[in-house]
């Protein structure tokens, strides 16, 4: 590839830009068919688990990966009492650079892309898992995340009704304010998990505690459901209780990471679970009858972010979107990186 000598800038307004040429849904598919195509490929990248620093009240996370083209990073947070303060409860940045050149092409907000491409890669994920005929999801944790899952659930598998609950009844007044406008789509409000999670067919869960919760109970579970879990990504912090595992089939991004933040870290190391590329690729089977019960215990995995990044540049590079940042020197005589700084200078500094 031709190098790029430019390192493009994309901030949360030019995000919100670039959506706005395409609309939400369009780019919400085209990510999610992103996803699945480099899940596909999934052989061709160098991954590993994130790295993580642990706070009481929270993470501090880097996801990498690479193709043979392009390597990019998330720097991502996870702090669930910010909102207290007037910060997100998710925040990140990303990066993408040329692989063969390491040259920077783009910094990019990911505080919103995050939550997308997570309810992107819920959509792959359930169009392989759930029963074809679903069209009935709940909606457990009505936070940032939350308009972005049902949406994207409405648009590419034909939901039409979410019932909602949250602990906190402002976020679903926030919820059904932002959605009631949305044609087509039946949004109920249910005073608790259980009645919420009555005779749906996918349950998501997007709670921000962290802490060992058991949201889901064996009891709310029903021969068929698909379950999105979503919110537990960190050690110590889980939403579903462990009969509910070991009596259904498990479907993960990356095993090594799951082991440590998903929900199966409540499990023995042996406790059986399935990539979800495996079952993209036809490697191994998906959901094998209509009573059986799915899990998609989702961490969130660097390819997303992968994904979500190439879609952002090349669509910035197409409408252009973003500014350019002076990030890399750049120099007349490449090892004179002295001469650089001091003819940058002004006379007498």
């Amino acid at each position: 590839m031709t190098p790029d000598r430019r390192t493009l800038f994309i901030s949360a307004f030019d995000v919100c830009r670039l959506i706005d040429l395409v609309g939400l849904s369009s780019f919400m598919e085209r990510l999610s068919e992103r996803i699945r195509k480099d899940f596909l490929r999934w052989p061709e990248f160098q991954k590993s688990a994130r790295t993580a620093n642990h706070s009481p009240g929270g993470v501090i996370e880097l996801m990498p990966v690479s193709d043979k083209s392009h390597f990019s990073f998330k720097y991502v947070t996870g702090h669930p009492q910010n909102p207290l303060t007037g910060l997100p409860t998710i925040m990140g940045l990303g990066a993408l650079s040329d692989f063969h050149n390491g040259w920077p092409l783009m910094i990019c907000e990911m505080t919103l892309l995050t939550a997308i491409r997570t309810a992107a890669t819920s959509v792959v994920a359930a169009k392989e898992l759930a029963n074809k005929d679903a069209r009935s999801m709940a909606m457990i944790g009505n936070g940032a995340q939350s308009e972005f899952q049902i949406l994207a659930f409405f648009n590419q598998l034909g939901i039409t009704r979410a019932n909602l609950f949250d602990t906190d009844p402002d976020a679903t007044e926030k919820l059904i304010s932002n959605l009631t406008r949305v044609k087509g789509l039946q949004l109920v409000r249910h005073d608790s998990v259980a009645s919420a999670v009555a005779n749906t067919h996918i349950v998501t869960t997007s709670t921000a505690d962290k802490t060992r919760a058991q949201i889901l109970t064996p009891e709310m579970i029903e021969p068929g459901m698909h379950v999105n879990a979503v919110g537990g990504d960190c050690p110590e912090k889980t939403e579903l209780h462990p009969d509910i595992l070991s009596k259904s089939k498990v479907f993960v991004e990356f095993e090594p990471q799951s082991r440590i933040e998903g929900e199966i870290q409540q499990m023995p190391p042996t406790f059986p679970v399935t990539e979800l590329w495996q079952v993209l690729r036809g490697c191994q089977p998906g959901r094998t009858s209509a009573s059986e019960v799915t899990v998609f215990d989702s961490v969130g995995f660097s390819i997303e972010d992968f994904s979500a990044l190439t879609l952002v540049y090349e669509l910035a590079c197409t409408h252009g979107i973003g500014s350019e940042l002076d990030l890399i020197p750049k120099l007349s005589n490449t090892k004179d990186l002295y001469g650089y700084l001091t003819s940058a200078l002004s006379p007498g500094q």
